[in-house]
């Protein structure tokens, strides 16, 4: 095997480890955390985990999967939860890695940016006839600044463990 070939199988099998660490990682958070990862005053604490994806693109499947398994036991319809939201946590993801590449500002900023787009995407969703008909003036707000806290939050911590290892 020449060495080209072996350098994209690491890499590979790295990208898989991370994708399924940070799936797992953020389902197992929001079913822990049940009582308040649901509902329109959610603070979901498995969010802190999306500043991480600034270092790796690959890390916006991981999210995306994470939600569909954490959101398997919502109240809300599954259509929703598995289907909607994974696909906005998708998008979120990578955008929130692009902007944080474009403007060289890694964790926060690839944290505030998904969580914007999540919080617009949780607040559209509970104002849906079949969710709770909530007005997303009312939602909104609150969603966003629990959004922008728990990412605050977590770039923090991604910060302080970039200072001793190489995570990604």
């Amino acid at each position: 095997m020449n060495i080209r070939r072996a350098a994209r199988t690491n890499t590979r099998t790295r990208d898989l480890a991370l994708v399924a660490t940070f799936a797992s990682l953020y389902a197992v958070l929001v079913f822990a955390f049940a009582p308040i990862s649901f509902g329109p005053l959610q603070f979901r604490l498995a969010g802190a985990l999306r500043p991480g994806i600034a270092r790796r693109r690959v890390l916006a499947v991981g999210y995306a999967l994470g939600v569909a398994v954490g959101n398997l036991f919502t109240p809300f319809p599954l259509y929703y939860e598995v289907l909607f939201m994974p696909l906005m946590s998708l998008f979120a993801g990578l955008a929130g890695f692009e902007v944080a590449k474009l403007l060289k500002k890694r964790y926060l900023t690839a944290g505030a940016v998904t969580a914007a787009i999540i919080s617009l995407s949780v607040s559209w969703m509970l104002s849906q006839p079949l969710v709770l008909s909530l007005p997303m003036i009312l939602t909104l707000p609150p969603l966003f600044v629990a959004e922008q806290v728990v990412c605050i939050l977590g770039a923090a911590v991604f910060e302080l463990v970039d200072k001793r290892f190489k995570w990604w």
